[in-house]
């Protein structure tokens, strides 16, 4: 499957910014910039790896992703091993309806599934109604653990 990758710059990220209602400090345009630029869901660790070097710490940068995401411009992801992912909802594949994620058992990697349609369906007879679903994740190993 191919995607079209889309490179947000500095000017775009600071627009998203601003109609967020957030303020356009560095950190957040890094920390946009990294996130919508990459090609799957990203943990705060993985960001932080990624902007090493950039001057900005761990908190601020756990600090911009939490912000945005209440914001609306990430999407926070919870894969079941109990680390939140983000992914990027401006453009590319978060532009389009929500969809499923693959996580790797062994590795942990996450990964978008943009082309995969998942059909949940509510049997007549179920008698609890256990509310809206947020999140389809799909587990298995990648091709890298085979």
């Amino acid at each position: 499957m191919t995607m079209l990758k889309t490179i947000i710059g500095v000017p775009e990220a600071r627009v998203m910014l601003q109609e967020a209602g957030l303020r356009r400090t560095a950190s957040r345009v890094a920390v946009l910039r990294e996130l919508a630029n990459a090609e799957r869901p990203l943990s705060h660790a993985e960001v932080a790896e990624r902007l090493d070097g950039s001057g900005f710490g761990a908190p601020t940068i756990f600090r911009c992703l939490v912000d945005m995401a209440t914001a609306g411009i990430f999407t926070r992801i919870d894969l079941g091993d109990h680390i939140w992912r983000f992914g990027f909802r401006g453009c590319g594949v978060h532009r389009v309806a929500e969809h499923p994620h693959f996580v790797c058992i062994d590795c942990g990697k996450a990964t978008c599934l943009p082309g995969v349609n998942v059909d949940v369906a509510r049997p007549e007879n179920l008698r609890h109604d256990f509310g809206d679903v947020t999140e389809i994740v799909l587990k298995g190993r990648c091709p890298s653990c085979r």
